[in-house]
Order: C-alpha cells, then sequence, then structure tokens
C-alpha cells in the first residue's frame, strides 16, 4: 500500500498510462452505500461511508485488490470495463476506488464498493497496475 497525493499516474509495461483522482467523485458515495446496504444495516453503511469519505488515498495493483476481494476479472469486453478502458486510452483520470477492508478474524474478504470495474479494466493493462483506493473498515 501507498499513500499519495495530487493526480497520480500508473504505467504497466506496454499500455496506456492510467490516471487517478486524487479524490473520489461525489456520486461514488451513494453507489457505495447502495451495494453495501445489500450486506449491513443503514447504521453500519453510513459508518462505513463516512470512513471511506475520510480515509486517505492509497495504491494498490489491481491483482492485489481482486484477490482480496475473492472477485474474479470480468473480461475485457464487459460493457462498462470496455467503457473504463476507453477512458484510459483517452487519457480521462479515474475516481479512485472504494474498499471496505475485509477481516481475517471475521473470514470475510475485502468488499469492492464502488470501482470493481476500474479495477477490472486495470488490470487487463497489467495485473501490475497501481490503482488508487480509499479503504475504510465496517
Amino acid at each position: 500500500m501507498t499513500k499519495h497525493s495530487g493526480l497520480s499516474k500508473a504505467k504497466d509495461h506496454s499500455g496506456p498510462t492510467v490516471k487517478w483522482l486524487d479524490k473520489p467523485e461525489q456520486h461514488d458515495y451513494p453507489a457505495a452505500a447502495s451495494y453495501l446496504s445489500l450486506i449491513a444495516g443503514p447504521k453500519a453503511v453510513s459508518r462505513a461511508v463516512k470512513a471511506l469519505e475520510q480515509a486517505d488515498t492509497v495504491s494498490f495493483k489491481a491483482k492485489d485488490l481482486l484477490r482480496a476481494a475473492g472477485l474474479p476479472l470480468l473480461p475485457a469486453d464487459d460493457p462498462d470495463v470496455a467503457k473504463e478502458l476507453g477512458r484510459v486510452r483517452a487519457g480521462t483520470a479515474l475516481s479512485p476506488c472504494l474498499v471496505i477492508r475485509g477481516g481475517k478474524k471475521a473470514g470475510t474478504a475485502a468488499r469492492i464498493a464502488d470501482g470493481y470495474h476500474r479495477i477490472c479494466a486495470s488490470y487487463h493493462l497489467s495485473e501490475d497496475t497501481v490503482v488508487s483506493a480509499r479503504i475504510a473498515g465496517f
């Protein structure tokens, strides 16, 4: 994990540069809350979203985020992944992903509350592509 500030870039070995905004866009938080409301009650969701808003933006490799969440890599031709790949190729900065930390003691995987398609698009460039994220607990 690496902390950073300002607009960041992650270059893979052969493809385009991924640019990241320093902060998630405001519409990402309600999207995260919507997903989280499927697995937790309103108070826990509210606390988690507030923690994500206050968390530092950090960097992880795309492969590590997918492994921690136990999620499969979506194909490059998935409509939302393809859209994110198009944004990368156009030089558009992507919004950092919002992740809820898993717990070894509780046996829970990390939860990608918002940004799964951005992580998959980044992975398709290189599994080592650095992804910006905000991480918080429940």
